[in-house]
């Protein structure tokens, strides 16, 4: 006898159940935000493991089958439900390891007690990623026991520490995450409140230290400055050469391309960076070049005596961190020693130099066309009432999208988020608009709703 297919929900009984369902996922939101599940050395990783034990129970609470699994890193988290009859299966994304929260002054209430103030929900993770993980469960809950596709959660747990085990784990779980027809990794942004976005391109990067030695040892500012020159002075010099004066970088062999010619004025980045009164942008061309399309670098940190501690001595050496983001098409491997070159060459008054890799991670680049990424503008518009969404690229890099377009070429990547131009990821009082969670809530239950009709048409033309 056939397996009868439940009747798909439809779109208002989708929003109904989406409503009903949020102050649940809310609730169990601030639980997350709660948790200081920080991946990075140093911290207590025992919070790691308790975020992913928690995004367990609320997958099991979903009738998935869930496993918490790591391949020498940190804990992640994987669920999945088999899809009804010639139903595709949606493979979705998210990360519950957050960012550290850097200097606890500039917070405006605990990082970690969820507040909300004027319809934002603020604490570290509110947006990035833990309202990415909640989204997922929403559209869950919305459905019951009537989800009309196949899903595989996939949960990763150090995502903001560099994702360093994730192709093992693809590798090792690569039997239950390889039947996804669709992937939707919700990490990214939307393009403004009110405004939804599929990000179709990410940036890459490269994060490495710059060492300069001058002396052996420090020596008497007063004996020798002017003569000889100190570290700082000397790697101050250095990073100086990475800029022409308009702030475009200068290093040779670094990809450069034009982007979308999505119009971002002036006066609307200024207010969103929070640019200081006088201060002017860095680079040339339009405005998304600059943030999507074109190298940045930036100085992240220098190692170097405090202000008030520093004694009148000229330091022997200095080192700094540099953060470079690389276009799309750009090589990882290759823009590293166009830079590590770079600062060798420019090295002032012949200052020894020491180039190291920390980390990098490549670029890429989504071609958003066909019927699955139709359906995903099509639930947007529904979800956010009429306002067409915008194809954007980000200046970020999350580099393992790269990853699972290799691993899974056949899956059509749908990159989406939570985020908006205020949400101050990865900054003090970081936030999440609730309004647009809604919405984010909404457009992914109807995203699954659209990709179960859309792939019963390719299956059965």
């Amino acid at each position: 006898m056939p397996v009868m297919t439940p009747p798909m929900l439809s779109e208002s009984e989708l929003r109904a159940a989406v409503e009903r369902e949020l102050p649940g996922v809310r609730a169990d939101l601030e639980r997350l935000v709660r948790i200081p599940g920080i991946a990075f050395d140093g911290f207590d990783h025992s919070h790691v493991q308790r975020s992913a034990e928690v995004v367990a129970e609320l997958l099991r609470g979903c009738d998935l089958d869930v496993e918490v699994v790591r391949s020498g890193g940190q804990p992640a988290v994987i669920g999945k439900r088999a899809a009804p009859p010639g139903a595709p299966t949606v493979l979705l994304y998210a990360h519950h390891d957050v960012q550290p929260v850097g200097d606890r002054s500039l917070w405006e209430s605990d990082p970690f007690e969820p507040v909300e103030r004027d319809g934002r929900l603020y604490g570290r993770g509110a947006a990035d990623d833990k309202a990415g993980i909640m989204a997922h469960v929403a559209a869950l809950r919305a459905f019951g026991d009537r989800l009309p596709v196949g899903v595989v959660l996939f949960i990763e747990g150090e995502e903001e520490y560099g994702s360093e085990s994730l192709e093992r784990l693809l590798v090792e779980h690569r039997e239950d995450l390889a039947a996804a027809d669709v992937i939707v990794i919700a990490d990214s942004a939307n393009w403004d409140i009110g405004v939804p976005a599929l990000t179709t391109s990410l940036r890459g990067i490269v994060n490495c230290f710059v060492e300069v030695r001058t002396l052996e040892h420090a020596v008497h500012s007063g004996l020798f400055g002017g003569a000889v020159p100190d570290a700082l002075t000397t790697l101050v010099r250095l990073l100086a050469t990475l800029h022409d004066d308009a702030g475009d970088v200068v290093v040779d062999g670094l990809v450069s391309r034009e982007g979308a010619s999505v119009d971002y004025p002036e006066e609307r980045i200024r207010a969103e960076a929070g640019l200081a009164e006088g201060v002017g942008l860095i680079g040339t061309g339009r405005i998304t070049d600059r943030l999507w399309t074109k190298p940045a670098v930036a100085v992240l940190g220098i190692d170097a005596p405090a202000t008030d501690e520093a004694p009148n001595a000229l330091l022997p050496t200095a080192k700094a961190k540099l953060s470079v983001r690389l276009a799309p098409g750009d090589d990882p491997k290759r823009a590293y020693a166009a830079v590590r070159a770079h600062l060798e060459k420019h090295a002032p008054w012949g200052a020894q130099v020491t180039v190291t890799l920390e980390h990098d991670g490549d670029p890429c680049v989504i071609d958003a066309t066909g019927p699955l990424f139709d359906a995903a503008r099509s639930a947007f518009r529904v979800a956010w009432d009429g306002t067409d969404p915008v194809d954007v690229g980000i200046g970020a890099s999350i580099p393992f999208i790269a990853t699972f377009q290799e691993t899974f070429p056949q899956a059509a990547i749908l990159v989406t988020g939570v985020e908006d131009p205020h949400a101050r990821a990865h900054s003090p009082n970081e936030s999440l608009h609730l309004g647009e969670f809604a919405r984010v809530c909404l457009a992914e239950a109807l995203l699954l709703a659209r990709v179960a009709e859309t792939g019963r048409k390719v299956t059965n033309p």
